[in-house]
């Protein structure tokens, strides 16, 4: 099985943000422990008695909020690119949509950039069974926000009634939800989508320089980014 984690960032309401981001990677099931193992040893350069009680997300450790003033600018930056820099092309696929709210306009941007993200991930899933003989189903894990209801209410009409395009096909389950203080790799979800806003909304491209080549990619066509910007 594939495993999608995800998250946003930005606001999908109000008029202070131009952008929203919904942002994930896949990796495979055996992977998974392997690739967190590695974000605790990020952690623990923090607090190398509990790394557990260390949590990475970009905007706290950029502007040095809370648990993060104690420590320099440049030790919080560095440990950000450190995790970013673990998303191994070969091995795990980044999956995102980016749209500037003006633009989609009267579009829901969680509904919108849901059903990018979900689509392009069940083609990937496809793309595995036709192209190289692996057939897996997918998973995505949301880390749980304020958007919770509404994403399993799409990702259920997704699965009864289909999509713009058609239908999900590889799915093994709806979305789940679980808490980004248990797994690391919600975590570094939520620094996936951060180094895309700060990318889009901040024109900042210190974080996405890092991730810009580990899109889906098949075919010599980009398929795990859209953008509507």
């Amino acid at each position: 099985m594939f495993l999608l984690y995800a998250d946003e960032s930005g606001t999908p309401g109000g008029a202070d943000q131009e952008h929203f981001v919904l942002a994930g990677f896949s990796v495979f099931e055996r992977s998974a422990h392997w690739l967190s193992l590695e974000l605790d040893k990020i952690a623990a350069i923090f607090n190398p008695q509990d790394s557990h009680a260390v949590e990475l997300h970009g905007a706290p450790m950029l502007a040095g909020r809370g648990f993060w003033r104690k420590f320099d600018k440049e030790l919080r930056l560095e440990a950000i690119k450190q995790a970013l820099s673990l998303i191994d092309g070969r091995k795990f696929r980044i999956f995102a949509s980016v749209v500037r709210k003006g633009a989609i306009s009267p579009n829901d941007p969680v509904h919108y950039t849901f059903q990018q993200i979900v689509t392009r991930f069940d083609h990937f899933l496809a793309r595995q069974h036709v192209h190289f003989n692996n057939t897996q189903r997918g998973l995505i894990l949301f880390d749980k926000s304020s958007k919770e209801a509404p994403i399993q209410a799409l990702a259920k009409a997704f699965k009864l009634d289909g999509h713009d395009w058609g239908r999900l096909r590889n799915m093994a389950e709806v979305p789940a939800f679980i808490d980004s203080e248990a797994t690391r790799l919600i975590q570094l979800a939520d620094l996936i989508a951060y180094a895309l806003f700060r990318y889009y909304e901040k024109k900042d491209g210190q974080f996405f320089d890092l991730i810009e080549r580990k899109f889906d990619y098949f075919g010599g066509v980009q398929h795990g980014l859209h953008t509507v910007v």
